[in-house]
């Protein structure tokens, strides 16, 4: 079933997880980068942006680069 654009919240309960951000990072770190594409595509418009923000703002520098080059 294809999943498009669902809020952090729909997607926080589809996924049974409190923070669906750390859950996208910690998929990607996990090497599961074909998941994290989709769960990022699966996410409206606004949650992608807070998320780009979250990444800049949480994240350890040395996967900026590579998380945000996996969202293009």
């Amino acid at each position: 079933m294809k999943r498009y654009s669902k809020t952090i919240a729909q997607q926080c309960k589809y996924y049974e997880v409190e923070d669906i951000f750390e859950y996208m990072v910690e998929t990607y770190i996990d090497g599961n980068h074909s998941t994290f594409t989709r769960l990022f595509k699966e996410l409206e418009k606004d949650a992608r942006r807070l998320f780009i923000e979250y990444l800049l703002w949480e994240v350890n520098p040395q996967y900026h680069v590579e998380i945000l080059k996996a969202t293009i």
